[in-house]
């Protein structure tokens, strides 16, 4: 399918010349989709520096691993996935919801609500989406083999939030495009949602003190950062629970909430197995990791 078929003149999308776009109803859709790669990096970076100065004022469990060698890993297999994704499917999620309204495909373009209801309805199906899609990963072995990677970090601190095997990557951008066809999200939603799931990403995997009382009052609607840790536990009845990225209700609702870690907060130990043996953390172990067996 070609590029030039799928955007008229007009239709401003990252790695095209901003334009004008015909299919926002409002100067605000405009703006999110002429500027989506400048929303995203500054969205990013910002969101990066506050999580990273949390950690270093008020950090919840003492680092088990340097940051000296994780963040250098950490940081470069987020920037292979980033190349990847751009080189592989360069016209991603919000190019095929641009494509999906403008010819009207998808089941939210079926019906005529209003913009802002579109829009927190895609937001809501895409977030479920991610979250069953993350029960995927972990369930399916060969699907495992490359989530693992994300699980194999010893420590969890805001670059945790982005370490994701370049192959699991692509395959979460397909399935993202899959559910953006059958649903007919608004293209503004779409850009909303990713730049969101990026940002409490670094934040749930932030290692960051929040009190106990605001974490449980959070929690009801967010995930936080004690939350999504036992996630990460080396416990596999552990792992397997609040797979939830942002919104906390799917975990509650589908019963695979788990309010506290077996160890405690302080004393649980997070990662797999062997791999966490110090080794494991240099990025070209990342990158091959999927292809080591697990051994207990």
């Amino acid at each position: 399918m070609c590029i030039d078929n799928m955007f008229e003149k007009g239709i401003g999308y990252s790695g095209l010349q901003p334009g004008k776009t015909h299919l926002g109803k409002t100067e605000k859709m405009d703006f999110l989709l002429n500027y989506e790669l400048y929303i995203r990096l500054s969205t990013f970076l910002s969101i990066f520096m506050i999580i990273a100065l949390w950690e270093l004022l008020a950090p919840r469990k003492i680092r088990t691993a340097t940051r000296f060698i994780r963040w250098p890993s950490n940081i470069g297999i987020s920037l292979i996935s980033g190349f990847l994704l751009r080189v592989a499917l360069p016209i991603m999620a919000i190019g095929l919801a641009i494509y999906a309204r403008k010819h009207s495909h998808g089941v939210l373009n079926i019906f005529e609500f209003p913009e802002w209801l579109i829009i927190i309805l895609s937001l809501l199906c895409l977030d479920l989406v991610i979250y069953f899609q993350h029960i995927m990963f972990h369930m399916v072995p060969l699907l495992w083999r490359l989530h693992r990677m994300h699980h194999t970090d010893p420590d969890l601190d805001v670059t945790s939030g982005s370490r994701f095997h370049p192959i699991e990557i692509v395959l979460s951008m397909v399935i993202k495009m899959a559910a953006v066809l059958v649903l007919g999200p608004a293209p503004a939603a779409v850009l909303i949602f990713e730049v969101w799931l990026n940002a409490t990403a670094m934040f749930n995997h932030g290692n960051v003190f929040i009190p106990l009382k605001l974490d449980k009052l959070i929690r009801w609607i967010l995930v936080t950062p004690d939350m999504h840790r036992i996630h990460h536990s080396i416990h596999r009845w552990e792992t397997d629970s609040n797979f939830g990225f942002s919104l906390s209700w799917w975990d509650r609702l589908f019963g695979t909430y788990r309010d506290y870690p077996q160890d405690g907060h302080e004393n649980m130990t997070i990662g797999v197995g062997m791999f966490r043996n110090p080794k494991y953390l240099g990025l070209h172990w990342l990158l091959i990791q999927p292809f080591l067996k697990e051994r207990e």
